[in-house]
């Protein structure tokens, strides 16, 4: 994802750059560690619509049929002619739920992964004729711009999938800072969370006895070797997911069957058998500690809806004025 939003001269060779520098020095970090975000290519985000529908993989069900619930009341809080912000809209599997619901102004997609938004952003485009449909290729967590057609619109961001919890809570914090300010004062968040639940279930989501989310995991491998001149021996790792208890989130790793050797963009590396790449985390939340890091990242809960299991929470919250004092 680029510092900036993408463009026909120089977008490409933003990200290009930025996933170098990331990988070289996330293999080179004494906690060998790749940001999430390099996960989803064109591979990685199709894995990744795969994962969604296996039945192991609860979330993206839940939060979907949540959303079909809680509609009406959304619709309500929103204000009238909005423009919608989604963070990540790779697939925009759950983004029509909202679109006939609030009926918006405009609809922005943002995603790191430019071919596969577009494609997702004309099929919208071709379900929602009268709705202009302004995607944006861009890297979420860096500053970009947002299209000057939607400048004298109220927001609504949208960012379902608990994706907020890939990141560390301070870089949770900031994330959401950043879309207040991206968004405005005044503006409002529609936000999905996991909540903490049984480990089994937990680890059964993120390695599925079909292999898929072991694919996904590994294809960051293979992209590494294809976009980097990455020499990574690709069968030498195995997905791996574990659950840190302590800091209440899901963790993967390619892990080192045996001792390697390889070479990315010129630098080499050596892994022991039983090191790991940590490629993503995915922090649960219990209510009030969902609250607490919305409100530490300047946004403050309207309304919180959850499944029958609560399994799962939706959260509105708004971009209020900064207060003087308490």
């Amino acid at each position: 994802m680029p510092d900036e939003r993408f463009s026909e001269d120089g977008g490409a060779d933003e990200q290009a750059d930025a996933f170098r520098a990331d990988v070289l020095a996330g293999l080179s970090a004494p906690i060998p560690a790749i940001p999430a975000r390099w996960l989803y290519d064109r591979a990685g985000s199709e894995l990744f619509d795969a994962i969604t529908r296996l039945e192991t993989y609860y979330p993206t069900r839940t939060e979907t049929a949540l959303l079909e619930t809680i509609m009406p009341e959304v619709r309500a809080l929103i204000p009238r002619g909005a423009a919608v912000v989604e963070f990540g809209a790779g697939s925009a599997t759950k983004t029509p739920l909202l679109l006939r619901a609030i009926d918006p102004a405009a609809y922005v997609p943002v995603d790191i992964s430019g071919d596969y938004l577009e494609q997702s952003a004309a099929r919208l485009a071709a379900d929602f004729p009268g709705l202009p449909v302004l995607p944006v290729t861009a890297d979420f967590v860096r500053p970009f711009d947002l299209p000057g057609d939607i400048d004298d619109l109220p927001r609504l961001g949208f960012f379902p999938g608990s994706t907020i919890g890939n990141f560390v809570p301070r870089s949770a914090t900031d994330l959401l800072r950043h879309f207040r300010e991206l968004l405005g004062t005044g503006s409002r968040l529609l936000i999905g969370m996991d909540r903490v639940k049984p480990v089994e279930r937990l680890i059964a989501a993120y390695d599925d006895p079909g292999g898929v989310t072991a694919r996904f995991n590994l294809n960051l491998a293979t992209r590494i070797n294809r976009e980097l001149g990455g020499t990574i021996p690709v069968d030498a790792f195995r997905h791996e997911a574990r659950w840190n208890d302590i800091l209440s989130r899901i963790e993967m790793h390619l892990v080192a069957q045996r001792d390697v050797e390889f070479a990315v963009a010129g630098q080499h590396f050596d892994f022991r058998a039983g090191s790991s790449i940590h490629s993503e985390n995915s922090h649960k939340y219990g209510a009030r500690g969902a609250r607490v890091l919305l409100l530490a990242g300047g946004w403050t809960p309207l309304a919180e809806w959850t499944d029958p299991a609560r399994d799962f929470a939706v959260i509105l919250a708004e971009a209020q004025p900064n207060r003087f004092a308490p």
